[in-house]
């Protein structure tokens, strides 16, 4: 089960985020429930969010709001707000069109990547064996994350990223329910070596099988876990 602790110590303070103090509680409470420190079906208590954020209800109830528009949370009038079940209909869904991206851009990267940008991804994997080795799942996540940005932003298409980000949140959410799996992390450093190595030889075919069977196992492992843990997901129709 994902583990619960009081809202101090899982908000992140609000000078960490940038914009109006209604968005930067939004993002605070965002990195919360995405990194898992809200647990999926856990009631989202917005008296506890106002005092650790010393914040009136105002700017809470418009992060809820928007939060409620990602699909974080579930809002029952006069029954209180939920961070959202994982769906695994969202998740297929999204799998799906981060999948067809993903594939179209590494195909147009394969063909055109520089030396420069391969350093970046060289470097970004050198990071990432340093998380592993230290047990920093959390660094090791954000490296991964990183990883996949930087090859989208290769193609030089801009609307990509935004494009991806859209359905990041329950997709992200997910990964970091199968990432502390034993033996995850080594698979997904070996997957991402494998990638890297296609691109290092500008093979595209060999880069999208490595990049396809990567992104394949989130389903794969999510649907395991939705057996195992099934209060932590909704119930497909």
């Amino acid at each position: 089960m994902v583990p619960r602790s009081s809202s101090t110590r899982r908000l992140e303070s609000l000078d960490r985020f940038e914009g109006t103090l209604a968005n930067r509680v939004y993002l605070s409470l965002r990195c919360a429930i995405v990194g898992l420190r809200y647990a999926p079906g856990e009631v989202l208590r917005k008296a506890e969010v106002c005092e650790a954020l010393s914040v009136s209800r105002s700017p809470v109830a418009a992060a809820i709001a928007r939060l409620a528009a990602d699909g974080l949370v579930d809002v029952h009038p006069q029954a209180g707000t939920y961070v959202s079940r994982i769906a695994m209909a969202e998740i297929r869904e999204g799998a799906f069109i981060r999948e067809a991206l993903e594939l179209a851009a590494i195909e147009h990267v394969a063909r055109r990547i520089t030396d420069d940008q391969l350093g970046l991804l060289r470097r970004n994997l050198r990071i990432q064996r340093v998380m592993l080795d230290d047990g920093d799942l959390t660094g090791f996540y954000e490296h991964d994350a990183q990883m996949h940005e930087l090859m989208l932003s290769f193609t030089g298409y801009r609307r990509l990223g935004r494009i991806s980000e859209s359905v990041r949140a329950q997709l992200d959410r997910a990964r970091q329910l199968v990432l502390p799996a034993p033996g995850r992390l080594q698979e997904t450093y070996r997957e991402h070596e494998a990638i890297v190595g296609a691109l290092e030889a500008r093979d595209a075919e060999r880069a999208k099988q490595a990049l396809r069977h990567h992104l394949g196992q989130l389903v794969t492992m999510l649907t395991t876990l939705a057996t195992r843990e099934p209060a932590l997901f909704h119930s497909d129709p």
